[in-house]
């Protein structure tokens, strides 16, 4: 290892909390965001954790040991970005707070060269440079990376749990349940609705499933195609279907592109459904 490596890392690490001090100086108030200077002091305690973090990060990159650097930047990386999605920051904040972090960093290293100057060459300076700035390019990609992928892997989970809401199952009696459809229908809802369904009803052991299609605002024939294909699908499987909340002129026209309805029992609504399949008394 380079001696003079070693000596610039130790005074990074012995200057750490002089350049969290001096970087927590640069945030100036901005609204609702974890960098503020008004921001709660929990958060001002974070971030000169993560800025320690930083710091001696960045500097591992001295002791000339890319595997320890690697390391070190992993765990950095994983850390800030759970951290700042947590928080909600979007991610140009977090590129311009680094980009502060950087400089403020630097200055330290200039501090050392001046303290040093018989000592350090104008190669010293211009390797340190290359160097250390290649260490923050590195972090800041991998950063971008991890932010992405945990943006991307909570999204889909999300959008997992928007569809399993989007198409409930619920049990009424014995092996009977009930579909609520919700919201408009489009393409890729309708598909999984044709995917999540059957899967639902074989593993509830559904035999009977009511599909009220009252909270859907737009009932056209593409929605009616795929409805009909959903109860052509659970026939297969045994289940039978009753439908409500359909208009007549939609079941009309359906039926004149060749949606046959007439082998579903339909119905204006969920109630009157109920009534006609005796879950409750005529009135």
């Amino acid at each position: 290892m380079d001696s003079k490596n070693k000596k610039l890392y130790d005074f990074i690490q012995a200057n750490s909390k002089n350049i969290t001090d001096k970087w927590l100086l640069t945030r100036e108030k901005q609204r609702n965001s974890i960098y503020s200077a008004d921001a709660d002091p929990a958060y001002e305690n974070l971030l000169r954790e993560q800025n320690a973090f930083t710091n001696y990060t960045v500097s591992t990159i001295l002791l000339e040991d890319e595997d320890v650097f690697k390391e070190n930047m992993e765990k950095w990386s994983s850390t800030v970005a759970e951290s700042r999605i947590d928080s909600n920051t979007p991610i140009f904040e977090v590129l311009e707070a680094l980009s502060h972090v950087r400089e403020t960093f630097w200055e330290f290293v200039q501090m050392y060269i001046k303290e040093n100057q018989d000592q350090v060459t104008t190669a010293d300076v211009l390797k340190w440079s290359s160097i250390i700035n290649s260490a923050f390019d590195k972090l800041i990609n991998k950063f971008t990376e991890k932010y992405y992928n945990l943006t991307n892997r909570r999204l889909v989970a999300q959008q997992n749990l928007i569809n399993e809401l989007g198409a409930p199952v619920i049990p009424i009696k014995d092996s009977t349940a009930v579909l609520p459809l919700i919201g408009n229908i489009d393409t890729e809802r309708a598909q999984k609705l044709l995917e999540q369904i059957p899967q639902k009803c074989a593993k509830e052991n559904i035999e009977h499933l009511f599909i009220d299609l009252s909270g859907v605002p737009i009932i056209d024939t593409m929605v009616a195609h795929q409805i009909f294909s959903l109860t052509a699908g659970l026939k297969l499987l045994g289940v039978k279907s009753t439908i409500s909340g359909i208009r007549p002129e939609v079941a009309q026209t359906s039926i004149q592109l060749g949606l046959d309805f007439t082998g579903i029992d339909t119905y204006s609504t969920l109630k009157h459904a109920f009534k006609r399949k005796g879950f409750e008394k005529e009135e």
